[in-house]
């Protein structure tokens, strides 16, 4: 009888041991999968765009935004993105903010724009899948 405890405590912590390991590969796998992007503000020539003005991205990437030239420099997005928008005005070149895809927002496409320079065109698409 004591032999098939020990059998079975031993053979338990195998497994559990086994469950705690391919756990951990999962959670790490999905971070690992993430993606981070780069969006200049304003391109090297000193336009008012967006570069890249169209940019396909998943739930948990991450979006770095950077002003580049010819700031100020904000980020609003239209809809249902709403709460993606950072619409405090950068003013310095080299100023940048992050904005993490929650796992929460619907597949689509989102327009943003800048407000200052919307006029001039400066708008964007973040497809979203």
């Amino acid at each position: 009888m004591k032999l098939m405890q020990n059998i079975l405590k031993k053979v338990g912590l195998v497994v559990l041991t086994v469950f705690l390991v391919i756990g951990g590969l999962l959670f790490s796998t999905n971070s690992a999968m993430a993606a981070t992007y780069t969006v200049k503000m304003g391109n090297d020539n000193g336009l008012l765009v967006f570069e890249p003005a169209k940019l396909a991205v998943k739930a948990g990437d991450t979006i770095e935004w950077i002003v580049n030239k010819s700031a100020p420099h904000n980020v609003v997005f239209d809809g249902g993105a709403k709460s993606l928008s950072h619409s405090q005005l950068e003013m310095s070149p080299g100023s940048k903010f992050g904005l993490q895809i929650p796992a929460d927002l619907a597949a689509g496409d989102y327009n943003f724009y800048c407000e200052p320079h919307r006029g001039a065109g400066m708008a964007g698409t973040l497809s979203v899948s």
